[in-house]
């Protein structure tokens, strides 16, 4: 039998469905990178009341692994036109749809789709240490049961042989998915500067808007006005700032390790400096 809230949303869906083309789409999003703070600049942005989040759930996930289900399913996720109408005579200024979904960033088709399917649209990406991005993510997909390997030493070491032709799966079969690409790609999901090189020629420079994570945490409120800016929305005060799917590192990595891992990310760190304005916080 059906939940209470699978038959809810459920329900939500077949209405959307119908409605579909009175329901407007995301101006922006939240596309990455994983383990990131997506999560908690997402909840911040939901609460400008000029800034929409999607009807169902925080990431829909359609230009990555839901694509077949077609543009119509995708809006249905939106809010209607009409309200949107509404808000723009009560605040003086034009509503944005969002979502948040962070494996667009890494998924090798989702930049293309979206380009393809939300013209003029503006990407915000987050970016953290790599290391730590590493180890949270280890024990982000140890804690879903994704991840059977406790050790986090022996999934880098298998990271390479796991995610192995997964590009060119997904890129030879647009229904695909895979499941190592998405949940165990530890180290390449921290190469931030090849996936924002992916996008720039799809989008331009202008509307990417890259934003280190250790500074959003540490003073959220003018990272909080640049979001702004860059959405061009005025601000209404600021919202309540809160840490969202924090999880504590299960054990101190190895000096040795972290060394080395930070020697192999050091090369992808440096072009991310053109990016953020500066040399990543993590690297000073």
């Amino acid at each position: 039998m059906k939940s209470a809230k699978q038959t809810a949303l459920s329900v939500s869906m077949t209405t959307g469905r119908m409605t579909s083309a009175a329901r407007t789409l995301p101006s922006f999003l939240i596309m990455g990178a994983q383990r990131c703070g997506t999560t908690s600049m997402y909840r911040a942005l939901a609460q400008h009341p000029l800034l929409h989040k999607p009807v169902l759930r925080k990431g829909v996930h359609y230009f990555d692994t839901g694509y077949w289900r077609g543009l119509q399913w995708y809006r249905a996720h939106f809010p209607m036109k009409v309200g949107v109408a509404l808000l723009n005579r009560r605040f003086g200024g034009r509503p944005l749809a969002f979502e948040s979904s962070p494996y667009y960033l890494f998924h090798p088709l989702a930049g293309e789709r979206i380009a393809a399917d939300l013209p003029g649209v503006k990407l915000l990406v987050l970016v953290r240490d790599p290391v730590e991005r590493a180890c949270s993510a280890h024990a982000h997909e140890l804690a879903r049961g994704f991840e059977t390997e406790e050790s986090f030493e022996r999934a880098l070491e298998l990271e390479e042989e796991r995610v192995a032709g997964a590009e060119e799966l997904l890129r030879a079969d647009p229904h695909a998915v895979h499941h190592a690409h998405r949940h165990l790609a530890y180290l390449a999901r921290g190469r931030y500067a090849d996936q924002l090189e992916r996008l720039e020629p799809l989008f331009g420079r202008d509307r990417i808007l890259v934003i280190d994570s250790h500074r959003f945490f540490a003073d959220p409120y003018p990272v909080y006005d640049r979001v702004l800016r860059f959405l061009g929305v005025r601000r209404f005060g600021y919202p309540g700032f809160s840490r969202h799917n924090w999880r504590p590192r299960p054990k101190q990595l190895p000096d040795s390790l972290r060394r080395q891992l930070m020697d192999g990310f050091e090369e992808h760190d440096r072009r991310l400096v053109r990016w953020l304005g500066g040399e990543p916080s993590w690297r000073r």
